[in-house]
């Protein structure tokens, strides 16, 4: 780096023109080899990193999110810390990352709705979605079950239909907005219900009013709804996707059970991303660290108590082009669905 240069007067004595030369020259030749420190210390990563994630504790997006970061950890010998930035369905904590100087040092782990659906669900939001974010990995989310309290009378989503009909219902989600928000209202609209949509901060709270009975059904993940059904305090009545999951091979999906539309059979993705203008190669990095941390026993673990078969996306050009197909799906959905949240 070139140091500030003062003109020589000719009124400086010889001896101090005479030193400042030296120095002058001594400067230039150590600044000879600063460009090869700056680099070095300059390398990504050579700090913590940050790794958002816009909903609470205690759900996939979370389990995912934590998992990833200590394996990462691990790979690159720099903390990658989670911090659970709640609110506005998600969209706090992913303009927070949206406005974050693209440089590799705070992340995205989200549900598609803040990076995606958001466009079309909010009027007015301090970023754009899909395009303020570069894309690093997708992670499946696996089948969502549809599960109501026990002194429901509903062993599959038709007769959860009939019950709601001559009954108070509500149908809890872990975010406005969300896939569970999106089934919600297809039943609505196509049975012609009146079910409350209740949104939650997250799966957790959600699942706590459930099992407490001040909703009578929801939508969470396999990990999330299983130990409750083995409890006793839940039961499953249906999942979404085009096969059944693994962990529950005897629940038919709501596809089996006759429900056509699109949302029931979709598949979700967890999107990991960056903001827009993050280096190209720091994304690659970190997508070759996913692809490598998903063939760990840990990872396999994870993916078996959710009861995802599939490995996440993460080979760069595959990311960017399903990244691209599925947030025009799934904002899509939303516009045809005619869903605002503000």
């Amino acid at each position: 780096m070139p140091l500030p240069t003062q003109p020589l007067d000719a009124d400086v004595p010889a001896s101090n023109t005479r030193r400042r030369l030296l120095l002058g020259a001594a400067a230039a030749a150590a600044g000879a080899t600063l460009p090869a420190v700056g680099q070095a210390q300059g390398a990504w990563p050579n700090r913590p990193v940050r790794v958002i994630v816009p909903f609470p504790p205690g759900g996939l997006t979370d389990a995912y999110a934590r998992m990833y970061a200590e394996q990462l950890s691990r790979k690159f010998g720099q903390p990658f810390n989670i911090e659970n930035k709640t609110g506005a369905g998600g969209t706090l904590g992913a303009g927070e990352v949206a406005k974050a100087a693209p440089d590799g040092y705070t992340l995205l782990i989200s549900t598609s709705t803040p990076t995606w659906q958001a466009k079309v669900l909010y009027k007015k939001l301090p970023y754009t979605p899909v395009k303020d974010f570069d894309p690093i990995a997708l992670f499946p989310s696996g089948a969502l079950l549809v599960a109501v309290n026990a002194n429901v009378p509903a062993k599959n989503l038709r007769e959860l239909i009939a019950y709601a009909k001559t009954n108070p219902a509500a149908w809890g989600t872990y975010g406005a907005g969300s896939w569970a928000h999106m089934l919600g209202d297809v039943v609505n609209k196509r049975e012609k219900l009146n079910m409350v949509v209740a949104h939650y901060r997250g799966e957790a709270p959600m699942l706590t009013d459930l099992i407490g009975g001040q909703i009578q059904a929801g939508v969470g993940s396999v990990q999330g709804i299983l130990p409750h059904i083995q409890s006793g305090k839940l039961r499953a009545i249906g999942a979404t996707g085009k096969v059944r999951t693994p962990r529950l091979p005897e629940l038919t999906t709501l596809v089996e059970q006759g429900f056509t539309a699109p949302v029931f059979g979709m598949e979700g993705f967890l999107p990991f991303a960056a903001p827009a203008g993050t280096p190209r190669d720091i994304l690659d990095k970190l997508s070759a660290a996913v692809r490598d941390a998903s063939n760990t026993p840990e990872l396999k673990a994870l993916r078996e108590q959710f009861g995802i078969p599939n490995v996440p996306v993460s080979d760069p050009a595959e990311v960017r082009k399903t990244w691209a197909e599925d947030a025009a799906e799934w904002t899509t959905l939303a516009t045809d669905l005619g869903i605002t949240l503000d």
